[in-house]
């Protein structure tokens, strides 16, 4: 739910702390009549949005910096006092991103990029009232945000977060905290983060990222993650953790390398992580996001700590080396199962699609996979989201996790996230139409027949 950066990705933000103002509701909050421009209705055009409800959200800031009373001022001023410790950086950098979106906080005057205080005191003099403006929206994000989660609460449900392991260069994060990343003295990566060749790209994925300095980290008892750990957990219910197995070891790749192909595997920090955050915040309720390529050691460590691991079923038909453990009848109860994740095509995309330039597979490997399927699932593979459905459904795996995109039976033109691309993702837009009656029964059908209705 942050602040997206480059390529609209929610893990590439601008801050690992603050909420996404693009997804704050505007009906209350401005008292000017806002006409919203033809936008897709099925598809996120980040071109339009971005600026076109900025600007309206400015001027809703404006609007309450002139005209608030001080009873309604004074909830807002609570929520500066209580965030201060994260708020005031970002407001400020946010600040001074809006003069040159362009440009990294790398490339900004050294004064400003190495946090002289001086420049601090006069950039947030200069910058007052855009730096206002940031602490609005702040507040107006997490102040609809707790209306919704008591709302869900209210009803029994619960809400589960993303924990991406790393930040983005471009963000608030590293300016800050500069010493615990691999950084040069000019504040540029000389090392970032990605995974080896896999099913997704046969050049691995050159994510980017700035890896961590994680003997600095050590050194502070790890408090920056304990902040966003607890930061996560104030917003949602159970967290599902990003790359499980970077904290056991990552894939280092020297900065500047055109691809992921020649980067090497180092030792991360292991158990020791996990037991310096518990006994700061208590029993974790993560997911462990153990995909890739996963070593006895990863899963040892997952154990070590009881968090339950994933289970993708797209991937249990071919070659991959966890396809056997990705079949339901495999499967241990302590696993979160899903018939696709945000960077998998939708199931019937999957179904269909050629796999060309995808990923590692070939043809006969597309092929072979497809009559595994049909022979595991028992099917022509005419409504092959509602075989993946049931299959997870009859499974003894505690939990079940299903796309929209996949209980609405879309292709591929539904698919969020294509892996190892920089543009033109996270751009899916679910219309309330979309759900038919028929739909709505054969899940509630489902869902009752193989006893996951809970109690209500």
């Amino acid at each position: 739910m942050g602040p997206t950066g480059f390529g609209d990705s929610p893990y590439q933000c601008f801050s690992a702390l603050a909420g996404n103002p693009l997804l704050i509701d505007l009906e209350g909050l401005s008292r000017s009549v806002l006409t919203v421009p033809d936008f897709s209705r099925d598809r996120v055009d980040f071109e339009r949005v971005i600026p076109w409800k900025m600007a309206a959200l400015e001027t809703a800031a404006a609007e309450f910096r002139k005209g608030a009373s001080v009873a309604q001022r004074r909830p807002f001023e609570e929520f500066n006092e209580e965030n201060a410790g994260w708020l005031d950086d970002f407001a400020l950098f946010m600040a001074l991103k809006g003069r040159d979106p362009a440009r990294v906080w790398s490339q900004w005057d050294e004064d400003i990029r190495v946090r002289d205080p001086r420049a601090l005191k006069s950039w947030r003099a200069q910058l007052d009232e855009p730096v206002s403006t940031h602490k609005f929206l702040q507040y107006a994000f997490f102040s609809q945000w707790k209306e919704l989660r008591s709302y869900c609460r209210d009803r029994g449900v619960r809400i589960m977060g993303d924990l991406p392991i790393y930040v983005a260069h471009d963000s608030v994060d590293v300016w800050v905290n500069p010493q615990y990343f691999q950084l040069d003295n000019k504040g540029n990566p000389t090392a970032v983060a990605g995974v080896p060749p896999d099913y997704f790209s046969a050049t691995g994925q050159l994510w980017g990222n700035p890896l961590y300095a994680w003997e600095a980290l050590v050194r502070d008892d790890y408090g920056w993650w304990v902040s966003r750990f607890r930061a996560v957990l104030n917003l949602v219910d159970v967290v599902r953790l990003d790359h499980f197995r970077g904290f056991e070891a990552y894939w280092e790749i020297p900065a500047g390398a055109p691809t992921a192909e020649g980067g090497r595997w180092v030792k991360g920090p292991g158990g020791e992580f996990f037991q310096t955050v518990q006994r700061s915040l208590g029993e974790l309720p993560l997911v462990a996001e153990n995909l890739g390529v996963i070593t006895p050691e990863v899963e040892a460590l997952r154990a070590r700590f009881g968090f339950p691991g994933m289970s993708i079923l797209q991937f249990a038909f071919g070659t991959d080396p966890q396809a056997p453990g990705f079949r339901p009848h495999n499967y241990a109860r302590d696993t979160v199962a899903y018939t696709g994740t945000h960077d998998c095509d939708t199931t019937v995309g999957w179904w269909t699609s050629g796999g060309h330039g995808e990923s590692t597979r070939s043809a006969e490997d597309i092929r072979a996979e497809r009559d595994y399927a049909r022979r595991y699932l028992n099917t022509d593979g005419s409504r092959i989201h509602w075989d993946f459905i049931r299959a997870l459904l009859a499974s003894v795996a505690d939990t079940v996790l299903i796309p929209l995109q996949d209980v609405l039976g879309l292709g591929s033109e539904a698919r969020m996230n294509l892996p190892a691309t920089l543009s033109g993702n996270w751009r899916w837009r679910f219309r309330s139409e979309m759900p038919t009656a028929e739909t709505a029964g054969r899940l509630r059908s489902l869902t009752e027949l193989y006893e996951r209705g809970g109690n209500r």
